[in-house]
C-alpha cells in the first residue's frame, strides 16, 4: 500500500531542495531527521518543523509527526510528514520504493541497498554500486549534480562556495563549546566585526559585510569549531535568504532523474 514512497534522511537546505521538487513532482514523500537538526539556512529546511511542528519552504509545508496516524493523516492533507527517527527505523517498517540520503554528513550514517529498491546517496560517504545504487555530486563545478552508477564522488575539501570573491571568509564556525545566543536574524543586514551571537562570554563575530544568510538555532548546544552561521557579501541577494538555492535545485533534479532512470531500468 505504501511502497510508492520516497523516504529522505535528512531536511537541511541541500535536502529540502530534493524534498521540494520530488513533492511537487507527485511522489509521497516521508522525511526522516535528528531530534535536534543544526541546519543553517534554516529558513528553507524543512527540518525546522523539528522545533516548531511545521516549516514552510516556498509554498510547501511540512509537519512534524509522531505517529504512523499522523504520517497518513500528513498525506491527506497535502502535507510532508517529518519524524523523528535518526536510525531509520521506519524504512523497514514502511519498506518504501526509495530512500534518498540527503544527510551530507560527508560520510555514510547507515543508508544501504537493502533499505529499498532504489537507493540515492548525496556527496562524499557514499559508493554507487555497493552502498547505493546512485551518488549524486554536490561538490560545486562542472561535475555538480553528475548521476553516478559507479564508485564515489568527490572528495570533500571543505571549502564553501565562492560569492563576490569570498570562500571560507564567509562561513563561521564557534570558537568554543557552550549554548549559542543568537543576536542576529537570517536577512539582516551585518558588518565585519559586527557580534552576531555570543557563546557564554565568547562573541561571534561576522566575518564580514553582508546579508546574514544563515544562523544556527538559538539556544542550540555548539561544540568549537562547529559551522554556525553564513553570510552573503552581495547586500542585492536579500531574497536568497528565503528561495532555495541554486545548488539544491541542480542537486534535487538529479535526484529526480536518477530516480526516473532506475526506476525504468528496474523494471
Amino acid at each position: 500500500m505504501y511502497r510508492d514512497i520516497i523516504v529522505i534522511r535528512g531536511g537541511g537546505d541541500i535536502a529540502s531542495g530534493t524534498i521540494h521538487k520530488l513533492y511537487r513532482s507527485g511522489f509521497k514523500i516521508l522525511v526522516l531527521d535528528i531530534e535536534k537538526p543544526s541546519a543553517i539556512r534554516r529558513a528553507v529546511s524543512f527540518c525546522e518543523a523539528i522545533y516548531d511542528g511545521e516549516s514552510v519552504v516556498e509554498g510547501v509545508k511540512a509537519v512534524k509527526v509522531r505517529t504512523f496516524n499522523e504520517i497518513k493523516e500528513a498525506w491527506q492533507n497535502g502535507f510532508i510528514p517529518i519524524a523523528i527517527d535518526e536510525k531509520g527505523s521506519l524504512i523497514e517498517e514502511l519498506k518504501p520504493k526509495v530512500v534518498v540520503d540527503a544527510i551530507l554528513a560527508k560520510r555514510n550514517m547507515g543508508t544501504n541497498k537493502s533499505m529499498a529498491p532504489i537507493t540515492i546517496g548525496l556527496g562524499p560517504g557514499f559508493e554507487a554500486g555497493k552502498d547505493v545504487d546512485a551518488v549524486i555530486e554536490t561538490m560545486r563545478g562542472h561535475d555538480l549534480g553528475r548521476i553516478i552508477l559507479e564508485g564515489k564522488p568527490m572528495e570533500n575539501t571543505g571549502m564553501p562556495g565562492e560569492i563576490k570573491g569570498y570562500s571560507k571568509e564567509r562561513v563561521i564556525y564557534s570558537g568554543k563549546t557552550g549554548i549559542i545566543n543568537t543576536l542576529s536574524k537570517i536577512g539582516d543586514k551585518v558588518e565585519k566585526g559586527q557580534v552576531i551571537a555570543t557563546i557564554g562570554d565568547h562573541k561571534v563575530l561576522s566575518s564580514i559585510d553582508g546579508i546574514l544568510r544563515g544562523i544556527i538555532k538559538d539556544q542550540y548546544k555548539v561544540t568549537e569549531k562547529f559551522k554556525i552561521a553564513d553570510v552573503d557579501p552581495r547586500y542585492s541577494e536579500l531574497k536568497n535568504c528565503f528561495t532555495i538555492s541554486d545548488k539544491a535545485r541542480c542537486i534535487a533534479g538529479s535526484v529526480l532523474e536518477a530516480i526516473l532512470m532506475l526506476e525504468r531500468q528496474k523494471v
